[in-house]
């Protein structure tokens, strides 16, 4: 995170990836999500459907994860819960 992070934060440049899977016979949806960069974008580099849900507690399990070092910033998100979701999701985000 320290290295990868601040390089990223030095170019003003943000990575996500976020995987979402159906849970079978639910409305649910198990969502696994992370970025890295400037601290100042790293909610917009979580895929769509997991903006308000960093921190949140508005799920069946949310278990969310930050980390500040300088500018730069890192994130996990963990979310199982009904959510406005893909069947299946795989996203790589990069902005600048």
């Amino acid at each position: 995170m320290l290295i990868v992070g601040v390089a990223l934060s030095l170019f003003n440049i943000d990575l996500g990836i976020g995987l979402s899977v159906r849970i079978p016979f639910t409305q649910s949806n198990l969502t696994l999500a992370a970025s890295i960069g400037a601290k100042q974008k790293t909610g917009n580099a979580l895929p769509g459907y997991t903006r308000g849900r960093l921190g949140g507690n508005q799920n069946f399990i949310n278990h969310s994860q930050t980390l500040t070092i300088g500018p730069a910033e890192g994130a996990t998100l963990i979310v199982l819960g009904k959510q406005d979701a893909p069947v299946f999701d795989l996203r790589l985000v990069a902005l600048s």
